[in-house]
C-alpha cells in the first residue's frame, strides 16, 4: 500500500496500482496549471470517513510506493479518471474497468 501526500497533510493511503494511474493524471493537470479537488474515502480499518483536498500548481506532492517495481497502465482507467478530473466535484478514486479487448495496456511512459 502506497501513499499520496500532499503538502503538509497526512499521507492518504492507495493501492500502488491505483496510485500510478493518479499520478499520471494528477501529473498531466498541474503540467498543464490546473487546479482541481480530489476526493477519496477512508479505508476500511481506518473508519467509514472520506477527505477532500484542493490540488494546485507550486503545493508539493508525493507519490510514495510500498512496492519496487511500477505498475502497468490500464489506458481505459486513464481516460475514466481524467474525465473524472475535469468534473466539478474533481478527481475521485473510482475502481479499474476491464482492459479492452485491443489491450489497454501500456507502460508508464506511453501514457
Amino acid at each position: 500500500m502506497g501513499a499520496l501526500i500532499y503538502g503538509t497533510n497526512a499521507p492518504v493511503p492507495v493501492d500502488d496500482r491505483a496510485l500510478m494511474h493518479l499520478q499520471l493524471v494528477i501529473y498531466s493537470k498541474l503540467r498543464a496549471q490546473e487546479s482541481f479537488p480530489f476526493n477519496w474515502k477512508d479505508e476500511p480499518g481506518v473508519g467509514d470517513g472520506h477527505g477532500s483536498v484542493w490540488i494546485s500548481p507550486g503545493v508539493p506532492i508525493v507519490f510514495k510506493y510500498a512496492g519496487s517495481r511500477d505498475p502497468s497502465v490500464n489506458r481505459e482507467w486513464l481516460r475514466v479518471l481524467r474525465e473524472s478530473a475535469n468534473q466539478p466535484s474533481g478527481l475521485r478514486l473510482i475502481p479499474e474497468p476491464p482492459i479492452p479487448a485491443n489491450g489497454g495496456r501500456s507502460e508508464q511512459g506511453a501514457a
